[in-house]
């Protein structure tokens, strides 16, 4: 039985008396792909936040691989975890790709420091790895959105991390960017034995991804389980207050779920 990568015990967080997170709890074994869904307002992207330490403040326990996280420095903490922000089509960084992604050794060299033969190594494979060698000069304003994010990407892999947390990975990329960073990240779990916890709207898109689902609803664990058994009227209703229909994939054979209309 793999070992608990991330164990989340009764998370909460509240930004001037607004609760966003309520006792949210989950046990994520190492080498596990897991998707968090749920509506918009749920909490998705604050969780992850909490998990970096972006937001502070919250209570409740996180562990990591079985050592409770506030025992770990920033730094440690980066070369343990790694985190790939939504994608905004206004970001704009004056680094060319191959600068930006050496950045990514920050918690072993730092952004500025003299890149040793292993930082090397690791900027070259992450780099491959996401695919984006032949952007290495680009700047990154100068590359579309679906390149950036494979950029991103290669930046977390550079850290050496062993759980990526992803915001949105896809969101706003054309369908052929889609297939290109789903690819990446079952690559990096099937062949590095990463774990990953993507947030996404996508219920489809979770189900395809596999692995196990947190679903939230206002701060709360709505339905936790394993991604095939999502295709349920009862629990997507729960999740996101809606009805949906069903379609057969004829292709995986999974059943692929569309929005009918808001639940009574």
């Amino acid at each position: 039985m793999a070992e608990t990568a991330l164990a989340i015990e009764s998370l909460s967080f509240a930004i001037r008396g607004h609760t966003i997170l309520r006792n949210v709890s989950a046990s994520i074994a190492a080498g596990e792909t897991w998707s968090v869904i749920g509506p918009n307002g749920a909490g998705k992207s604050t969780l992850l936040k909490c998990l970096m330490r972006i937001h502070t403040g919250w209570t409740g326990r996180v562990r990591l691989d079985g050592c409770d996280m506030s025992r770990y420095s920033q730094r440690q903490l980066a070369r343990r975890v790694a985190y790939v922000p939504q994608p905004g089509e206004n970001q704009r960084f004056p680094y060319t790709v191959g600068e930006f992604v050496r950045m990514g050794r920050y918690a072993y060299s730092g952004p500025f420091g003299t890149a040793h033969s292993g930082d090397r190594a690791a900027i070259a494979a992450a780099m491959k790895q996401a695919d984006v060698e032949r952007f290495a000069d680009r700047t990154l304003h100068t590359l579309s959105g679906g390149e950036r994010q494979k950029v991103f990407i290669a930046a977390a892999l550079a850290q050496g991390a062993d759980v990526l947390l992803l915001d949105e990975p896809t969101a706003f990329l054309d369908y052929r960017h889609q297939a290109e960073v789903a690819e990446i990240l079952h690559s990096i779990n099937r062949i590095a034995g990463a774990t990953v916890l993507s947030v996404t709207h996508d219920v489809n898109a979770a189900m395809l991804t596999g692995g196990q689902v947190l679903a939230l609803r206002d701060g709360a664990v709505a339905w936790t389980g394993p991604a095939d058994a999502l295709a349920c009227e009862e629990t997507l209703e729960r999740v996101f207050g809606a009805s949906f229909r069903f379609l057969d994939d004829p292709v995986t054979g999974l059943r692929l779920v569309a929005p009918q209309g808001v639940a009574p």
